[in-house]
């Protein structure tokens, strides 16, 4: 009876180790995971606003006077300097009025020489009481007259010839000049809205108009108002970009040239102008662009990859590897996205690790083996 007790013993010793080893066998090896190191630096944020683009000036040449279109002395979509003829128009009628005004000069200074005359004939007579007094009055009196319709009609003489002068249309500044909205023989410069004959921009300077919401207002205002501006500040004034409509970024900076006085009670926001630099002529009004400013500097911030955060009904969350390779799941609150990259605003610290590839197969609890990825500094140098 103890013998077959004695084998029983021994038989479950050996079914006992038996399976254990079977059940150690069966267990998979710990899963591969590829992790991202967190770490401190220097975060700038950037935010982009949709801007037109507009000639440092952009003047619009109007008739000033009435008449038919004579003449255009310009090819359209070209460069005019300052002070070039564009535009003749009949000139007929205002030279006719110039010579009528001049003849009315002629016969006022005829009349004031006759007047002259008179006077210095009666004033010896006066001192010798040949004539009266009053004779003597109204001789001053009518000379007085016609030096002052004299006056009078140089004066109407100087409007003929400006009025004549405006029948021909000078570029007021050096600029592109664009297409004419009228043809040689149209009526042009009726009131009260003469038709817009042409506009000349100044584009060696370009000017970008966008809009910041009232609460973006507010907090540049603060920052601006202080007494003494910090060099990230007069960085920030100073380090406009434009982004082009094939995505382009423009070669040049720009700075903010004017805040608008009011903001718009209907949309809540206010309007803010750009000067950029535009040597080459490249930007022409009336394009759109990004104007790329920066708004912030996050001192210490912490950046991961997009694609190792999970989202689930606006709660954001990592997979964290820990002690032991032991992975546990964080919940973090994310700030703006930089390229390939979030800012993490809570939940994480340097030096921690953060699973980038194997999200499949990791979840809470279960032991990794981790292989760090190094993402080169390049990446993120272009935010």
């Amino acid at each position: 009876m103890k013998n077959i007790t004695l084998n029983l013993l021994c038989l479950s010793l050996l079914l006992f180790f038996a399976c254990s080893q079977k059940e150690e066998q069966a267990q998979p090896p710990p899963p591969n995971v590829t992790v991202y190191q967190t770490k401190v630096q220097e975060v700038p944020i950037y935010q982009e606003f949709v801007g037109q683009i507009f000639g440092f000036k952009d003047i619009a040449m109007r008739a000033r006077v009435e008449g038919f279109l004579e003449g255009i002395h310009f090819v359209e979509g070209s460069r005019v300097e300052k002070g070039a003829l564009l535009y003749t128009l009949e000139s007929q009628p205002f030279e006719a009025d110039v010579a009528a005004k001049m003849s009315r000069v002629a016969e006022a200074k005829t009349r004031r020489a006759k007047a002259e005359s008179d006077l210095n004939r009666i004033r010896p007579l006066a001192e010798q009481k040949a004539v009266s007094e009053s004779d003597l009055d109204s001789a001053v009196a009518q000379y007085d007259a016609s030096i002052e319709s004299v006056k009078a009609a140089e004066a109407n003489l100087r409007a003929s010839k400006i009025q004549l002068g405006y029948t021909k249309i000078y570029s007021p500044i050096s600029g592109i000049i664009g297409k004419t909205n009228a043809k040689v023989g149209d009526f042009v410069g009726r009131s009260p809205n003469p038709v817009i004959l042409n506009t000349v921009s100044r584009v060696d300077t370009i000017l970008v108009e966008f809009f910041i919401t009232e609460t973006q207002y507010l907090q540049l205002a603060r920052q601006y108002s202080a007494k003494v501006e910090s060099a990230v500040q007069k960085s920030r004034r100073e380090s406009l970009e434009l982004i082009l409509a094939d995505g382009s970024l423009y070669g040049h900076k720009g700075k903010p040239k004017f805040i608008d006085r009011n903001v718009d009670p209907t949309t809540g926001a206010i309007l803010v102008q750009a000067s950029f630099p535009n040597p080459q002529e490249l930007l022409r009004p009336g394009q759109f662009a990004k104007v790329k400013a920066l708004v912030a500097i996050v001192k210490e911030g912490i950046l991961i990859p997009q694609r190792c955060v999970m989202e689930l009904q606006g709660r954001y969350s990592v997979y964290v590897v820990g002690d032991g390779d032991k992975v546990q799941t964080r919940e973090v609150k994310v700030g703006p996205k930089i390229k390939q990259f979030w800012l993490i605003t809570e939940g994480l610290k340097p030096g921690e690790h953060v699973v980038y590839e194997g999200l499949q197969g990791a979840r809470d609890g279960i032991v990794v083996k981790p292989t760090i990825k190094e993402i080169e500094s390049t990446d993120q140098e272009s935010m």
